[in-house]
């Protein structure tokens, strides 16, 4: 989604952010009804560019809690032998480097660990931050309602061995100019060739936005 068709996308956001934040402070019984007039508003906007009903967008942004702040995607990535550890989404069935949205409560170093170990089979150690960036502006990215930003981790293998899960096809290794297909929105052909930057450069400061 490019071009105009991002400007309903970003209003709509705008509009449930504003409204979220609106809800969470304001206790004017007549406030609050402005609010969620913007709040249905929102929602009609997506489903009148989408698949997605009006209704089930409410019930989502109605358990949207507290002042309005970007989620949290973490991915790691693995490199052997100069070929960087990929899985295999059952989802879409393209390849990305292994992760997920962050859980409350847990460091952002034992997030990664945990993610690259469920989905890939292989234990690591985290060793630096290589990037953050956007995920809502990932060129080629589906539409996540939510604003995301992705924090991305170079790690090294400690242990396990390659193992898909439940939420994954298949588990290997590519170079750098012998990708598979990608599932771009969770890696891109950009992220990677950031992390090699890295493992080139070990002193390459931490790319951002």
């Amino acid at each position: 989604m490019r071009g105009e068709h991002q400007k309903w996308l970003s209003w709509a956001r705008e509009i449930q952010a504003l409204t979220q934040t609106g809800l969470s402070y304001n206790k004017n019984e007549f406030d609050i009804q402005r609010y969620r007039r913007l709040e249905e508003i929102a929602a009609e906007i997506v489903a009148a560019h989408t698949t997605l009903p009006r209704q089930a967008l409410l019930d989502s942004f109605r358990i949207q809690p507290g002042y309005a702040t970007p989620k949290i995607d973490v991915r790691g990535a693995v490199i052997r032998d100069g070929k960087i550890l990929l899985v295999q989404e059952k989802s879409d069935g393209k390849w990305c480097m292994p992760g997920g949205w962050a859980d409350v409560g847990d460091l952002p170093s034992a997030m990664v660990r945990r993610e690259v170990q469920e989905e890939s089979g292989f234990e690591v150690k985290v060793d630096k931050l290589t990037a953050v960036y956007d995920a809502n502006r990932v060129p080629g990215a589906q539409m996540e309602f939510y604003h995301a930003y992705k924090l991305i981790f170079l790690c090294a293998i400690t242990g396990g061995e390659a193992r898909p899960s439940n939420e994954t096809l298949a588990v290997d290794f590519f170079k750098p100019d012998n990708l598979p297909l990608l599932s771009n929105y969770r890696t891109s052909r950009q992220m990677i060739e950031e992390v090699f930057a890295h493992i080139t450069d070990p002193t390459r400061p931490a790319a951002f936005d």
